[in-house]
């Protein structure tokens, strides 16, 4: 994590207790030439704009008095999307029974990408149960092996 984001993290996390929001990630990435510090944040039920708003309006008049970013750059606030990363282990443990994508830094069974429904999670091993043509599989992942991994939306 960049120092940036831990500052902002640092900044952010009193105000989403206060609203009582759940702060999910933090990007500070470079787009071309411009700067972009996005902030996710989720809710119970989902954030509307007026969730957004307010976070940015409070984090914005917070990095102003700090400072901690010598560019210009843009402060995005917004909701993780239906296909929210599960960074932490407490959002692999509110994703069991979805459908989920994740991504290992190293193979296992010879397959490095897996998507299927989220059965178990104990702290040290994601278990999914994916579907090949026409049986189902079982694959059990451990925690630290996971490169990244997110909701995944399936049409039926």
């Amino acid at each position: 994590m960049s120092k940036v984001t831990e500052v902002v993290e640092e900044l952010v996390t009193p105000i989403c207790q206060e609203l009582q929001i759940e702060l999910v990630d933090i990007d500070y990435v470079k787009e071309g030439k411009s700067w972009f510090l996005r902030v996710y944040i989720d809710k119970e039920h989902g954030v509307d704009i007026e969730d957004c708003g307010l976070v940015s309006e409070r984090l914005s008049e917070k990095l102003d008095e700090i400072d901690p970013i010598p560019h210009n750059y843009f402060l995005e606030v917004s909701s993780p999307g239906a296909e929210r990363p599960l960074k932490k282990q407490k959002d692999f443990t509110k994703a069991k029974g979805k459908n989920i994508y994740v991504k290992t830094f190293e193979p296992i069974d010879g397959e490095k990408e897996f998507e299927g429904t989220l059965l178990e999670f104990d702290g040290q091993t994601i278990k999914i149960e994916i579907k090949m043509k026409t049986r189902k599989k079982t694959i059990d992942i451990p925690y630290e092996k996971v490169a990244n991994a997110r909701l995944a939306i399936t049409f039926s």
